[in-house]
Parts: structure tokens; sequence; C-alpha cells
């Protein structure tokens, strides 16, 4: 497998190297046949080649086996006509991965809400509120005057219906629950629309049940009583809010993993930012973009029956737990004093064995 590696900007180099130390050391156990291929973007690219994301790294990417995303600074990008592409927008519509697949889990110890989680978050990646990624062309955010600012939302059939039939796949994979998270109270049209259509693939699958809730019930309801999710499937914007606040009561930003896929592609990209405030200091905390990786590898046994890669992925979640345990091997953000590359080099070791 070819894997293409994007470091990404702030603490995106340092993350992926201790990902890679861990992929290493799943490649030497199972036999995956792993080889990277590294492409710099971003901010580096910004100053060398005028353009954040350079037009070869796309069709490297959609060659490849698999994409692993470093964090991106887009907040200190320059506007696209000047070189500031948001990378991974322009991943999830240029490449139509629009399923952002982001799980929820409490590791043993590390939970911030009063129940532990165990659930996953499938956003639509592709439309909705995000003005980038709503229009044939040019911004769905527009000023009518200097004092008046307007942003257009789209909601499609098209978009809506596959990204239930994927919520659904995976819940049949899971405990077999799927709740719609929507705002058709208000939205009538456009949450309506969406609703319509998870409804109508929920018929395909008779052997999942179906729950609806509102945006905001919902978000009360993961801080309450999370543990009546398995699967929430949601559009673009919902899920990105409700996604940070699952990952904080799961332990931290730090500790979620996420995938951008289709039945083609999967892109492993960790859930939080770039961080520059700690870039270079080696004290960021690696897992989010580990289990990323991991995620990567199991989208490999679900879509293309590679069992090793799906051992492997098992693998690296269980020397992750073991690592984060023992509060002497965690991250300066988990109340320990293991640095990035070092905590990498614990879980690699605790893959081998």
């Amino acid at each position: 497998m070819r894997f293409i590696v994007l470091p990404g900007d702030g603490i995106g180099p340092e993350i992926t190297d201790a990902t890679l130390a861990v992929l290493r050391a799943a490649d030497a156990r199972f036999g995956l046949g792993l080889t990277f291929e590294t492409h710099a973007i971003g901010l580096e690219t910004l100053k060398t080649r005028g353009t954040t994301l350079p037009e070869e790294v796309m069709e490297a990417s959609k060659a490849s086996d698999g994409v692993i995303l470093g964090p991106i600074s887009h907040l200190h990008y320059p506007s696209r006509d000047k070189g500031g592409i948001n990378v991974s927008a322009a991943f999830r519509v240029g490449l139509d991965l629009f399923a952002n697949v982001r799980p929820a889990r409490t590791r043993p110890g590390l939970g911030r809400g009063h129940a532990p989680l165990d659930l996953v978050i499938m956003r639509e990646a592709t439309e909705g509120f995000y003005p980038d990624r709503n229009m044939h062309a040019g911004s769905g955010e527009f000023m009518p005057t200097p004092d008046v600012a307007m942003s257009m939302r789209k909601i499609t059939a098209h978009a809506s219906r596959r990204i239930a039939r994927e919520a659904f796949l995976l819940a049949r994979r899971r405990r077999g629950k799927v709740t719609a998270v929507h705002k058709a109270n208000t939205f009538i049209l456009t949450d309506g629309l969406f609703l319509r259509c998870v409804r109508e693939v929920a018929q395909d699958f008779p052997d999942v049940a179906l729950d609806e809730i509102i945006v905001d019930a919902c978000a009360a309801m993961l801080v309450r009583d999370p543990q009546r999710f398995d699967v929430l499937c949601a559009t673009n914007f919902h899920a990105d809010i409700l996604s940070d606040l699952a990952s904080e009561l799961s332990g931290g930003l730090g500790l979620a993993g996420s995938t951008n896929q289709n039945d083609l592609l999967c892109c492993a990209q960790a859930q939080h930012g770039s961080a520059p405030d700690i870039e270079g200091q080696d004290k960021a905390n690696p897992v989010s973009l580990i289990l990323s990786a991991a995620m990567l590898l199991d989208w490999h046994a679900e879509k293309r029956g590679n069992h090793a890669a799906g051992q492997a992925a098992a693998a690296i979640n269980t020397a992750v737990d073991a690592a984060l345990a023992d509060p002497a091997t965690r991250t300066p953000d988990l109340g320990g004093k293991l640095g990035t590359q070092a905590f990498g080099r614990k879980v690699a070791a605790l893959l081998a064995g």
C-alpha cells in the first residue's frame, strides 16, 4: 500500500513523524507492505510555490492507496485568489470524500463526562453551511452592502442519501442504531429534505433502528446520556460542532481520530488544528492522527478485504489504550511527561510486543 503523507502546518510534521513510527511498527508486525510518499503543503508551499495545495499533490493522492493529512493553519492562509486554498475542503470536495467519519470513544481513565462514550458521528462533508463548498462558482457567503453579510446553505438529496447509507452500513457493523440529527423545526426545507432522505434510506435497513433528534437536544443528550447513541448522522455544520463536543467529553480533541472517505479513497486526518503555539516543542499529542491512520487501515479491511490491515488497526487501538492507561506514558496535555516522539515510540514498542 502506498500512502501519500502531507505533514501540514504547525504541529503537523511532529505528530506525522510519530504516526509514521507507529505505522512502520504495524507494517513490520503484520506485513502490510507500506510505502510512504511525502509532499509539502500549507504555509511551506505558500512561500515556495504561491499556493497551499500544489496540483500534483491532488493527482498523487488520487492515485494512492490512502492519504495521511496533518493539521493545517487555514485561519492564517490568505484568500484563495492569493494561494490560500483550504486543503481540507479541497480534499473533501475535489476528491469527493463525502463521509467525514468521527468516532468518540472514552479511553481508559480519561473521560471528561459523567458517562463513557462509544459512538461515531457520520458527517456529510461536501456541502451544507460551508461557503467554500456549496457553490459551483464563487462563494456562498457574500455582502450586498458593507453592513449586511449573508450566507447560503445547500442541502441536496444526493448528498443526504449517500451519507445516510454510510451511517446505516456502519451501524449494522456496530450496535444497530442510527440517530438523524436535524433542526427541521426551523430549517423546514433544508433539514426537512435531509430527514426525508434519511427516512428513505432507512427502508433498506430494517435491521437498523432509526431515531431522530433536534441538534440542540442532541448536544444536551451527549452530556446527559451519551450511551443512548450509536451512529449519529448529520449535515456538515451540525456534525462538525457535535463531534468536537463528543470528542471533548470522551477525553479531548487530542484523542479524536477521523477519516474523510468514499468507496475508492480514504484520507486520515486528525480532528484538531495545527496548534502553532506549541509548534516545534515536542509537546503535541499525536494520538488523534495515530488513531486516524488506524481508521485508514480499517477502511482497507472493510472496503478492500485486507484482513491484515484490519488486524493492524485493532492492534494500534489496543497499543494506544495501553499507553494512555498509564499516567506515566501520557503526553503533557493529559498530565503526563512523554513528548510527541517518545509517545509515538512507546506505542510502536507496545505494538511490536
